[in-house]
């Protein structure tokens, strides 16, 4: 089954809640009821949902699937800003990667710069990068998030307080029309919070199909950051405001 956005972001929430109601993503997604209830029909009728009284629960053994449709949704672009990011990283340089699946991308491409320390809440990161031979990588401590393999909680954000890397690579599930970065789970936000104290150039690594994805908890704004590495060039709007905040914009194509 080919999903939506909107489609792969319902069952991101069912995967942390437990459950959704069709009235909550109405509201979440500024969408009618009846275009929630054919979202949530499709993904039943795919084995990917269950049904329940007025919205619909995860299925069985399905925990997983969210994260792996998102690692699939533009892979290219994703892969492309992995690229263009792991420039930014120099021999000698420490850097964080947070959750999700483009700084995964990062971590693929950082495996050709030589003498790097690595400081992570990703599993998967640690993983992609194990055979590093001159990479020194640093997982934090936290607690287990199964369905995608980050280490979240207080525990991460106490471990990430003993670190100053150089860079900070951050990647979000949603920006809104404003460049607020949103994401979904309170604790990995407090994570990001912490290393975003913690190092002097952050960097968001992100595509401009973040704009058509929502998501309820604001982490911060796109000024907050320093460097912002995309898979095209954004709106006029965005350029506008990340350049009256001396944000730095990258594609794959170079420096905008």
């Amino acid at each position: 089954m080919h999903l939506s956005p909107r489609q792969t972001d319902i069952l991101t929430r069912a995967r942390d809640m437990g459950r959704v109601t069709v009235d909550g993503l109405a509201a979440e997604f500024h969408v009618t009821a009846q275009t929630i209830r054919r979202d949530l029909g499709s993904l039943c009728d795919a084995g990917l949902l269950e049904r329940t009284h007025g919205g619909a629960a995860m299925a069985e053994g399905l925990t997983n699937l969210a994260y792996m449709d998102r690692r699939r949704m533009n892979a290219e672009a994703k892969d492309a800003i992995g690229r263009a990011a792991a420039r930014l990283v120099h021999p000698g340089n420490s850097v964080f990667l947070n959750i999700g699946t483009t700084t995964e991308a990062v971590a693929r491409h950082l495996r050709e710069v030589p003498n790097i320390t690595v400081i992570t809440n990703n599993l998967n990161v640690a993983q992609i990068l194990s055979g590093h031979a001159t990479a020194e990588v640093i997982v934090t401590s936290g607690r287990l998030r199964r369905s995608d393999g980050a280490l979240v909680g207080e525990l991460a954000v106490q471990t990430l307080r003993h670190f100053k890397p150089d860079l900070a690579m951050i990647g979000t599930s949603a920006i809104d029309h404003k460049g607020v970065l949103l994401d979904y789970d309170p604790d990995e936000i407090r994570v990001t919070h912490a290393i975003l104290e913690q190092t002097g150039l952050p960097v968001l690594v992100a595509d401009q199909g973040k704009f058509q994805r929502t998501a309820p908890v604001r982490v911060t704004n796109i000024t907050r950051m320093r460097y912002w590495v995309t898979d095209r060039a954004p709106t006029s709007r965005m350029q506008t405001l990340c350049r009256g905040a001396y944000v730095r914009m990258f594609t794959p194509a170079g420096e905008l």
